[in-house]
This record gives structure tokens, C-alpha cells and sequence, in this order.
């Protein structure tokens, strides 16, 4: 369980302090290349979800947010048991959840500057969720496997 609250502290860090560093030096709406025209950082505050989707809706997320790390809590004892592949995924998505979180209640808005131009600007916390689902569906499916190989 250690392994999951120092994966979730560490997302929440790094991510609160990538967004702090973009807040203090770029003005909102600057881009700066780093590889011109495949990747800029972009500060954007985003007011909605994922794409700017259900822009303003601000303590609807903030309850979503709060239901799904409700129910990880709730869940405590089955992830304490989880290997540490699941701890890992649940720490990155749980602690990319709270760094959105925080900008919402801050700032009603998250803080985005990752700008790849093909995709809509994200931030660290949206990528540290990204790979955590991704962790669980690899850890889902690994299981499935051992399972079909054990004949249950």
C-alpha cells in the first residue's frame, strides 16, 4: 500500500509543479516550440473535461472526482492485497485525479501546456491517468490470460 500513496504523492507533486512553473513564467495563451510544430508548451486553462467538453461545469467534476477517490477508499483493502502493477495504475490514476482536482477547486479550471498539435494541450496529470487506465487494462488482461492458462 506504500507503493500506491507514493505513486499517487509524486503525481500530485510533479504535477502541481509543472503547472505552478508554466503559471509563473508564460502568460496564459503563450506557446513556446520546443519541436516546432510536433511539440509546444501551451498554457491553456481548460473549464471542462477532456477536449474542453461540458466547459463550466466545474463542481460537476469536482463530485465525479470525489466519488471515484471515495471509492478507491472504500476499496482500501483490496488494493493493500493488489499486486504492485495495480497499485502503481490506481496511484497514477488516483493522484492525477487529485491534481486536476485541485486546479478545479483553485482555480475552477485546469491548468494545460502540453500542445502536440494534433491533439487538444493536456498536463501531466491528464498523461499520469492516461497510463494508469492503461496499467489497469494490462494488468486485467495479464489476469484473464492466467486464468485461461490455470483452466478456471
Amino acid at each position: 500500500m506504500v507503493r500506491f500513496f507514493l505513486v499517487l504523492l509524486g503525481t500530485i507533486a510533479i504535477d502541481q509543479f509543472t503547472k505552478y512553473i508554466v503559471m509563473k513564467n508564460m502568460l496564459l495563451g503563450e506557446s513556446i516550440p520546443l519541436l516546432t510544430g510536433i511539440f509546444h508548451l501551451t498554457y491553456i486553462q481548460n473549464p471542462g473535461a477532456a477536449f474542453g467538453l461540458l466547459a463550466g461545469r466545474t463542481w460537476f467534476f469536482v463530485g465525479v472526482t470525489l466519488l471515484v477517490l471515495g471509492a478507491m477508499a472504500f476499496s482500501y483493502r483490496w488494493i493493500q492485497q493488489s499486486g504492485a502493477l495495480y497499485q502503481w495504475a490506481l496511484g497514477l490514476v488516483a493522484g492525477g485525479a487529485i491534481g486536476n482536482l485541485i486546479d478545479r477547486v483553485r482555480y475552477t479550471k485546469v491548468i494545460d501546456f502540453l500542445d502536440f498539435r494534433v491533439w487538444p494541450v493536456f498536463n501531466l496529470a491528464d498523461t499520469a491517468i492516461c497510463i494508469g487506465v492503461g496499467l489497469i487494462l494490462l494488468d486485467a488482461l495479464r489476469e484473464f490470460k492466467n486464468d485461461k492458462n490455470r483452466g478456471v
